[in-house]
Formats: structure tokens, sequence, C-alpha cells
């Protein structure tokens, strides 16, 4: 059996903070090289990815995992009680970063189909897609994995990204869809003048605060069947304006919108276009937009991949899943256009933070619960 706790240890030492790889990726090649799966690297841009394939290629029945090798930065090694890339193991619980987000998780899936593979060999094929450019801009990993799968006539039929999705107990939650994210940037763009002589200048910092204050009190919508209602949250309002006696020329601030299948990237841009123009009439201000889309909403409706990885859980844990769509985004934002995705992973209460760490006995309740999916998947 394939030992994917030493797995992850394996993974944690690689120091991979984004964009580096730190030989996370070669780990993952060898493992998977010597149980059989084809095996491709797929870099783009200074970014290692891994695309692995066990069974025929475009066969019709082809399931996916998705992961990241990448992490966050450790901050301070001395502020962890164990090193960040040590890997430690202690009373039942291996500490680093990555422990839970996410190379656990792709252990987990990566142990689970070697396994799979030998035992049973399926009718099918079994394909692990692995980045490490998850954490970062993300637009050199998952992405330029799915363009070289299209490219050379790879194609997955479902995938599990393996994600950290349980808030509290492994199995109580599992994502069917996630919100969409988007930033927009203003400047607004007045007349410098002194404060004494106001009537002089045209002031920017007013004008861009009635913005800021309308786009925030609005209610973008009451949320939909299996989304939250969005939200809009003012990040930024910046005038770098050292002096007291001056009216500044210009000033900048800065919304994140987190936002349901009520909206699409392109409607709310529209939105905040008229509402920033409508601002600019009033005050003679002038007030420039740009516009990051992270991702759009979306949804994998309730149907047999949702069920198929619920009922693993299930008969691993005994909890039956929420369907959520709660959270930040991830690489199934990408995978949504090249086939139906779910995530589902370990309790995530320790990712991003210093000592972050994992219950031993979560990584093999995972990978029992991915070897059933595949077993249940491929009967």
């Amino acid at each position: 059996m394939t030992d994917a706790v030493a797995l992850t240890a394996d993974l944690i030492r690689c120091p991979s903070v984004t964009p580096a790889n730190a030989g996370a990726i070669e780990v993952l090649e060898q493992v998977l090289s010597d149980a059989g799966f084809s095996c491709h690297r797929a870099d783009r841009g200074g970014i290692a990815n891994l695309y692995a394939r066990w069974g025929d290629k475009g066969h019709p029945r082809t399931f996916g995992f998705n992961g990241h090798t990448d992490v966050v930065p450790p901050g301070d090694p001395a502020d962890w009680t164990h090193g960040p890339f040590s890997a430690e193991l202690r009373d039942g619980w291996l500490w680093g970063r990555g422990a839970t987000d996410m190379k656990s998780g792709v252990a987990a899936f990566a142990a689970a189909a070697v396994d799979f593979v030998r035992d049973t060999p399926p009718d099918g094929a079994v394909v692990l897609a692995i980045t490490g450019d998850e954490e970062g801009d993300a637009d050199h990993g998952t992405r330029a994995l799915l363009d070289w799968m299209d490219a050379n006539g790879e194609a997955m039929s479902a995938c599990l990204v393996g994600e950290p999705t349980s808030p509290e107990r492994l199995g109580d939650m599992m994502k069917i869809g996630r919100r969409g994210s988007m930033t927009a940037f203003f400047t607004a763009t007045g007349v410098q003048g002194h404060s004494a002589y106001p009537h002089r200048a045209k002031n920017p910092v007013p004008a861009l605060a009635r913005l800021i204050d309308r786009l925030s009190s609005h209610v973008l919508d009451e949320g939909t069947a299996h989304f939250d209602p969005s939200t809009l949250a003012a990040t930024t309002f910046d005038v770098g304006n050292p002096a007291t006696n001056v009216i500044p020329a210009a000033c900048r601030a800065t919304v994140n919108i987190r936002f349901n299948d009520s909206h699409t990237s392109a409607s709310l841009t529209d939105w905040l276009r008229a509402e920033a123009d409508r601002v600019a009439a009033e005050t003679g201000v002038e007030i420039a937009m740009r516009v990051k889309v992270s991702g759009e909403s979306f949804l994998t409706p309730p149907g047999p991949l949702s069920d198929l990885v619920a009922a693993a859980i299930e008969a691993e844990t005994g909890i039956t899943p929420d369907l959520s769509t709660t959270g930040g985004t991830s690489d199934a934002r990408f995978i949504k256009d090249h086939c139906p995705v779910v995530e589902f992973g370990l309790v995530g209460k320790t990712m991003h933070q210093v000592d972050e760490r994992v219950e031993v006995a979560q990584i093999e309740a995972l990978k029992r619960i991915y070897g059933r999916i595949l077993r249940d998947y491929f009967a």
C-alpha cells in the first residue's frame, strides 16, 4: 500500500513557496511513473506542472484529480513550534507548510490512484493534473495544464479537486461550485488647490467617497438556490497627501466583489462603470476604473458526480456532507469549462497559519475516501 502520510511528508520537505517548485513535482512524478502512469510536464512561465495518466488516452471514462504543490510563505520560521518545512511528526500530527493546503490532499489522491490501478486496473483512465501555481496568480498552473491537454487530445470525464473543504470534521462539506471574484480599482482625478480656497480646486476625495459609499450600501442580491448573497467590500482608500492645507489632485480606492450566479463579471463591470459615471457627472471629477476578474461564479448541479463523492464520504466517515459553494476561489473555476468538477478534502482550520498541521488519521481517511470514489466510479 502506498503510504500517503510519508508522501505528504516528502512534499512538505520541499519548500515550494509560489512560484518555486523545490522538487515537489519531481517527487510525485517518480511515484506515479513507478506505478505505470504516463507522465508529462506542462511547465509554463517558470511554473512546474505535471500531467499523469494511467490508461488509454481519450477513454470516455476518465476520472481526474486536481491539486497543487505550491504553498504560501511561512512567515518567520522562529514563530513555528516545528520548522515550517521539517514535516515533523508528533503525537499523531504532521506539521509544516502545506500540511493542510494542500500537499496532504495531493498525496492522498496520488496514493489512492496508485493503489487502485495496481489492485484493480479499471476499464478507463485515471488522470492527475498537479500544478505549482495555485496560490499565486494562477496564470500558468491549471490553466497551462488544460491548455496542454487540449493541444494533446487529453481529457477528463469528471474531476475532483482535493482542496481542504471540511470546516469542522472530515466529511462535513464538499464544494459543488464557487462564487465569482473580481476587483475594481478606481482613480478619481480633480484639481489640486489650497484648502483655504476650495472654490479654486476640484476635490476628488468627496467624489470617490460618495462612489464607494453607494457601492458598499447597495444590495447586490438576496442569494440564490445554491449561493449566499453576493458581497462587495471596500478594501482600500488612498490619498497619500502629507499636507493638511492642500486639496489633492487624485485619490484611489479598491473594492472586491464575491458574486453568485445572479451575476457575471461583465454585468457587474457595467454596473460599476455606470455608478462611477453617475458620480462623475454629479461632481465634475473624472473617475477612471480598471477591473481584474479572478473567476466567474459556477455551479456543478447536484447529480451523478456529487452523489458519487457524497456516497463515498458517508461510507467512510458516516457523515453526509453539505453541498456548499462558500469560500474563496480555487482552480475548479478553470476546470468547470472542461468537465464536471467538485471539491473535497481535509479540515482546513490551520491552512495558511503559523503551525499549519494535519492529523495523520485524516490523511489516511482521505486516501480511503478517494480510493472508494475511484472504485465506485469504475464499478
